[in-house]
């Protein structure tokens, strides 16, 4: 059974643009109608699949300068897009009034989805992956952290998967030597970043070359401390940035992150825990702690803890009376922890079995009285209240790094599958001859190209203090395509997919979390992304 000869047509990225535009004008109708008629909370279908929509277009454009590089990459472009604007118009369809667009509202764009999302034509471009066109310093950053990430994060992946296990101290130890924890922090606080958009380009570079040897064991390990250092920074004292930065730049102190509670996870408003003021064992002023986080991941190997906490007994202040309070503690044992402060003072933590993610273990925390001095709250006295914000700023940077991660996943997901249908004999002759395994490589390829081309565009944009929305839509496209991209690998696999012994599996199950984790995608979607856009809408 050979494959029919095809022409694979040139690229158009001028068509690809014009049918972007058509499918943007879409969109901001839509926008607009929910900005004049609707609510989001009220039209929260409508909403999710609006925002949903403008994040593919967003990261579809991002695609654009890169197709211009090269035929191949030309060629993914287009694939890309037009997989972006039938996915589109099949959550139009039927909707129409809702979106308030007229019934043929993409019919200008058929001619080119047609062509691009022609089952030959993607057949044909399989196992074409387009080069990632890398300046030489960040191709040496990758190369660095791939090395690294083959020789001795991959063999160890699978063992902390299955078993649960902790992550070597010898692999944490050299992530620190080679400077990992430092991408972000600025030079001056001992880490590596001097201000420019190549910050973020060594942070998601890297990020995507650990997560694709293992989410848990490496790729995930940068996220909480770039979360901490980026709230010290937006209202950390100069003191408070010069004793933490430089030891979190280090690897000296690890932390982990205590937002989320039993009863609030994206609704941080409305947390309970509370920190009052209290005097310390000799007097000095401080805060007890008291209340119970949930999915604290990393929290016993962690040295310090970012707790967000009500300051202000005042509820009726919601994000206004939080704050954020650094919060030392010893390391405790994976299997949970219990700690005493001569104070009477206790800190516990539960683990949560998760189905994948493991190694990094996720843990339910219980304060009791636990006692930190003042200059712990981050900002002090001028950081009382806006923990909130404090944390934002953390967020952000977390949305783009877990995109990357996102990638790094996708990427292992897709190498597998390519390898494995090359080698797999069905009815005899290799699936990677049948038309059906050869397109779902190419779309894999085009949404795995076109995620790490937007990282690295939302990277440029951080950097000079943009992107905030486009952090939000990276992490909301990404973190859902990777879901398509880890199962259609892991389909390719067939029966042994479904195996432990190949890890294919693993990186199923770890893609799922990433939709979940850090803004749940809905609540990303709905009250960031959507709102924003409503917002913007109502001001014009």
């Amino acid at each position: 059974m050979g494959r029919a000869n095809i022409i694979i047509p040139e690229p158009d990225l001028t068509a690809a643009v014009d049918v972007l535009d058509v499918a943007g004008s879409v969109v901001n109708t839509a926008i607009a109608k929910l900005a004049t008629e609707g609510a989001v909370d009220d039209d929260q279908v409508l909403a999710y699949d609006v925002g949903h929509a403008a994040a593919a277009i967003e990261t579809a454009r991002s695609m654009i300068d890169y197709g211009a590089k090269g035929t191949v990459e030309g060629q993914l472009t287009c694939v890309f897009v037009a997989d972006v604007v039938a996915e589109m118009g099949a959550a139009l369809f039927g909707r129409e009034s809702l979106w308030g667009a007229d019934l043929g509202g993409l019919d200008s764009t058929r001619a080119f989805v047609a062509e691009w999302r022609d089952p030959r034509v993607l057949s044909e471009l399989a196992y074409q992956d387009g080069d990632r066109h890398l300046d030489p310093d960040f191709e040496l950053v990758q190369d660095t952290f791939r090395r690294f990430a083959a020789d001795r994060v991959a063999p160890l992946a699978e063992h902390i998967h299955r078993d649960n296990a902790d992550i070597p101290e010898e692999l944490i130890d050299g992530l620190a030597e080679m400077g990992l924890f430092g991408l972000s922090i600025p030079e001056e606080h001992g880490g590596f970043a001097s201000g420019g958009e190549g910050d973020y380009f060594g942070m998601i570079i890297a990020t995507e070359e650990l997560s694709k040897a293992s989410l848990c064991a490496a790729g995930s390990l940068i996220t909480r401390p770039e979360i901490l250092a980026r709230a010290l920074e937006a209202g950390g004292t100069d003191e408070q940035k010069a004793t933490w930065l430089p030891q979190l730049a280090m690897g000296e102190k690890l932390n982990a992150i205590a937002v989320t509670e039993p009863d609030y996870g994206s609704d941080v408003a409305g947390i309970k825990v509370t920190a009052t003021e209290a005097s310390g064992p000799d007097g000095e002023p401080g805060y007890a702690i008291n209340g119970v986080k949930t999915w604290c991941t990393f929290a016993a190997r962690a040295d310090v803890l970012m707790v967000l906490a009500r300051t202000e007994s005042d509820r009726s202040l919601g994000h206004r009376g939080l704050s954020i309070l650094v919060v030392p503690k010893e390391r405790g044992d994976s299997e949970g922890f219990e700690l005493h402060q001569d104070g009477g003072g206790k800190m516990e933590g539960r683990p949560i079995d998760t189905i994948g993610y493991r190694g990094m273990h996720s843990y339910e925390v219980a304060f009791d009285s636990w006692w930190v001095p003042s200059e712990n709250l981050i900002g002090m006295d001028d950081g009382r209240g806006k923990g909130f914000y404090y944390q934002m700023a953390g967020f952000e940077n977390g949305r783009i790094q877990t995109a990357a991660r996102a990638v790094g996943v996708m990427q292992a997901a897709y190498e597998a599958a390519k390898d494995y249908a090359e080698n797999r004999v069905v009815f005899g002759q290799p699936i990677s001859e049948y038309q059906l395994t050869r397109a779902k490589l190419t779309r894999m390829a085009a949404i795995i190209q076109a995620s790490r081309q937007f990282s690295y565009q939302v990277g440029r944009l951080m950097a000079k203090g943009e992107g905030k929305m486009e952090a939000s839509m990276i992490k909301a496209f990404v973190c859902k395509a990777s879901e398509w991209v880890t199962r259609e690998a892991m389909q390719i696999h067939g029966g042994m997919g479904y195996a432990e012994e190949y890890d294919v599996s693993r990186y199923f199950v770890d893609a799922r979390v990433l939709s979940i984790f850090e803004g749940a995608d809905e609540t990303l979607t709905l009250k960031v992304i959507t709102r924003t856009l409503v917002n913007q809408a109502k001001q014009s």
